[in-house]
């Protein structure tokens, strides 16, 4: 079954269970009784534990935009624990260095590997601050230099579920803070033509790190891009 079939029955009623083996990711989960949980990996360099409110917001536009049994709980793991390797989605962000362990470091190849799906967010929203280089360089270390590519616009994560142009832009981005850029585009990690790693210099843990009772004031809900992401890590 491909991503067009899996968002047809998705939109019409059925949940990703229904579909069984067809998604390839399923094989990793752990916890039958839900389709998607959100797992934020702990890792023993920098802050991890940032955007603390952000994970309640993509759960809630789950529940809200689609069929899925989502756990309305988050998940925490270490990189190191091997049970992060059944997790149908991970999160990892921060500020500061990245300096993987030998045991994170594997985990993190493996779970890439078998078909895992990592979402990385730069917290200080920039292309040369500590966590960037850091991460992009343990990024290099683990799948080679030109691992990490630039996303076109038209890749399939911006028609996922909802129909983007590419990136929506952040409030922090357009306030000018961090390096006074607008990010136009994601880059992320391919193995096998599936996209494993995503990684964003535009800060969407802080766009979305609010009380999920205060969404009713947008004028447009800025979470819609996380089904995206989730939906994609599912169905990729």
């Amino acid at each position: 079954m491909n991503r067009a079939q899996f968002l047809r029955l998705l939109c019409g009623g059925l949940t990703a269970a229904a579909l069984g083996p067809a998604l390839p990711r399923q094989a990793l989960a752990a916890e039958p009784e839900y389709d998607f949980w959100f797992t934020r990996l702990m890792y023993d360099s920098g802050d991890w534990d940032v955007d603390q409110r952000m994970p309640a917001n993509l759960i809630t536009a789950l529940v809200e935009y689609t069929s899925l049994r989502v756990d309305p709980r988050e998940h925490v793991l270490a990189l190191s624990d091997p049970r992060m390797l059944t997790a149908p989605f991970c999160y990892l962000a921060g500020h500061k260095l990245v300096e993987f362990s030998t045991d994170e470091r594997r985990n993190f190849e493996r779970y890439v590997r078998r078909g895992g799906f990592v979402f990385v967010d730069d917290c200080n929203h920039d292309i040369d601050g500590l966590f960037a280089r850091s991460f992009e360089a343990e990024m290099a270390s683990i799948f080679g230099a030109r691992a990490l590519r630039r996303l076109p616009n038209d890749h399939p994560l911006y028609s996922s579920f909802f129909r983007f142009d590419g990136p929506p832009t952040t409030g922090f981005e357009l306030n000018g803070w961090g390096d006074d850029l607008v990010h136009e585009y994601l880059r992320g990690i391919e193995i096998d033509g599936r996209l494993g790693v995503l990684y964003s210099n535009k800060d969407y843990g802080c766009e979305w790190d609010y009380d999920w009772r205060n969404k009713r004031w947008l004028a447009e809900d800025n979470t819609k891009f996380a089904v995206n992401i989730a939906i994609y890590a599912l169905a990729g």
